[in-house]
């Protein structure tokens, strides 16, 4: 009998897991992450905040943050990277890059941000994603079933197909409220523009300040049919 191989392994770890730890709180989902995976784990942040790498802090001080540096961040947002680095300092902030500077992209295909936003997310974060997490068992990302209908059904831990690893999404099922509030309790770093009217922040040619009462995430894209960056599904 031909023994499984890691892959095989990895997908049996998740489809159990997603049973036992359907209901798990975020300490929790975490800390299985830390026993199950050892040191071949990452946390995904986009750096609207630290919430995540704080929670992640508590299982494990050197974790490895992955950090998609797309080259359009605002540069507050590029501030509260380097912000974690300091008030995290075991952390380690991996900065995975498009395999083309933005200036190379541009001469070549102009302006894809605004012609061809989907293509423009693949070459610049699909693709540096897919290549750092061949690297790792499992990524830890701060999805939450509230964000967006597309994420209504997020589980805690899943198969991650497309990736070929275990994802763990442990504050899924957290709302808004518990979200802030543990921002408030903890004195979590926030990036800048969240205060000043922005909810949801990707990068600056593709990121607008949303409507007061307006869906959170409608200054992605704005004025686009495009409401997923491609990263989750």
């Amino acid at each position: 009998m031909t023994a499984p191989t890691r892959v095989e392994e990895l997908r049996v770890i998740a489809e159990a897991a997603s049973v036992e730890l359907a209901h798990a709180s975020a300490e929790d989902a975490l800390a299985w992450t830390a026993r199950t995976f050892g040191e071949s784990w990452i946390v995904a942040s986009n750096m609207q905040d630290a919430v995540l790498i704080d929670l992640a802090t508590k299982v494990k001080a050197d974790i490895d943050v992955l950090f998609l540096e797309t080259g359009y961040h605002f540069a507050e947002t590029i501030g509260t990277r380097d912000a974690v680095d300091l008030v995290y300092p075991g952390t380690h902030i991996v900065n995975a890059a498009a395999e083309q500077s933005v200036a190379d992209q541009e001469a070549e295909f102009g302006l894809l941000n605004r012609t061809n936003p989907n293509e423009c997310c693949r070459l610049r974060k699909v693709i540096p994603l897919q290549r750092t997490l061949r690297n790792y068992d499992a990524w830890v990302t701060g999805v939450r079933r509230v964000d967006a209908p597309t994420r209504a059904d997020t589980p805690i831990v899943q198969w991650d197909e497309r990736n070929g690893l275990v994802k763990v999404n442990p504050i899924a099922a957290w709302t808004d409220e518990e979200f802030t509030s543990y921002i408030a309790d903890h004195g979590i770093l926030e990036n800048p523009l969240v205060q000043a009217g922005y909810p949801s922040i990707g990068c600056a040619p593709c990121t607008a300040k949303p409507l007061p009462g307006s869906d959170p995430r409608s200054g992605r894209w704005a004025g686009q049919s495009k409401t997923e960056c491609g990263l989750h599904g």
